[in-house]
């Protein structure tokens, strides 16, 4: 079924409305706006707007600050850590790689790890803007207070989805990796259940350890898990992502799970490498520009049309919406309207046609 669209801008004019309305800070209102329409713009539906609910949620507890600033904790030339105190993710984040790009100006590289942030949304969202200024941006985030991806060979689930997003300038479209260390993630998973659909694989187990792609398996008592990148059979390689990602989150920032819960949110690594401070950006871009070649000519298997790289799809996507309008997903507009109601902003109108 063809989905409605509705014009970005208009889209984040409505998510800054609502935040604003919600009490969040005005510049803080526009980031978060932007980042969650952008993980929509890229076809990322489970963490673009379909965040916004929950968060205004968050912040109507007291549980996502709506004002203040980071605190930073520690300091040296290339390296910072920040607490958050609970501030808004998608704002941190844009902070951080703001500040770790200025680090790595001068150094040539820069990293901010944030500790004690509130939910960070999409992250592929962020590494346009390291890209758009010449720089490979990694984003890495791990949520203490959830455990939801059982170790290899495991039945009790000790981490998160644990993702982690680099993003590649060439001299074309940026190379845009965003993968979690498990096979899928928890909100494309409660997304499939809602939806009355089957996940695409076996791609969690049940209270039993049984591979399953039935996504009420993590939902139903006894609640299962999601598999490690790999699966049953390889799943020591994504657990062991998962782990590094542990170590450079909660590790570096000293505050993680085995620290008292919180409540939602995030501890985060963020990292710009500037290419000019080693082999320079003429021949970085060369170099990345003959694997994107490379890949294009390799002969595709029975049933692929063509071979193509990370963030290809979500690049054209992201162009074709931006011309077009966003298709939300369904649930989307529907859970925003009880809190348009309540915060007195009318939301978007459909585009025609």
């Amino acid at each position: 079924m063809t989905r409605p669209r509705h014009s970005a801008p208009e889209l984040v004019a409505f998510a800054t409305a609502l935040l604003g309305r919600a009490g969040v800070r005005d510049d803080i209102a526009a980031a978060v706006a932007d980042v969650l329409v952008t993980g929509d713009l890229l076809g990322h539906t489970t963490h673009g707007l379909a965040l916004l609910a929950p968060y205004l949620g968050e912040i109507e507890k007291g549980t996502m600050k709506a004002s203040g600033a980071p605190r930073v904790v520690n300091a040296r030339p290339a390296a910072e850590l920040w607490d958050g105190g609970r501030l808004p993710g998608p704002w941190l984040v844009l902070q951080a790689m703001d500040t770790a790009m200025a680090m790595a100006r001068v150094q040539g590289t820069g990293t901010v790890v944030i500790r004690r942030s509130h939910h960070i949304a999409c992250l592929a969202a962020y590494l346009l803007h390291a890209t758009e200024h010449g720089m490979v941006g990694i984003v890495q985030s791990s949520d203490p207070i959830l455990a939801a991806v059982v170790p290899h060979g495991g039945l009790t689930p000790i981490v998160t989805p644990n993702p982690i997003a680099v993003g590649i300038p060439t001299s074309t479209d940026p190379i845009l990796v965003d993968v979690s260390t498990s096979i899928t993630s928890m909100g494309f998973t409660r997304q499939c259940r809602d939806a009355g659909q089957k996940l695409p694989g076996p791609w969690v187990i049940d209270a039993e350890g049984r591979a399953t792609d039935d996504p009420n398996a993590l939902f139903a008592e006894p609640k299962g898990a999601l598999l490690p990148l790999g699966g049953l059979d390889a799943g020591y390689k994504g657990f062991g992502l998962a782990l590094m990602i542990e170590a450079l989150t909660a590790g570096l920032a000293g505050f993680g799970r085995a620290d008292p819960s919180e409540g939602w949110g995030g501890t985060v690594f963020v990292q710009a490498i500037d290419p000019g401070a080693f082999g320079g950006h003429t021949d970085f871009h060369r170099q990345m520009d003959h694997m994107v070649d490379a890949s294009h000519a390799s002969k595709p298997r029975p049933g692929v049309d063509r071979v193509r790289v990370p963030g290809e799809a979500g690049m054209r996507r992201l162009r074709e919406q931006r011309a077009n309008g966003v298709a939300l997903y369904p649930t989307i507009l529907p859970a925003l309207l009880p809190w348009s109601a309540k915060l007195g902003v009318t939301p978007p109108a459909p585009l025609p046609g």
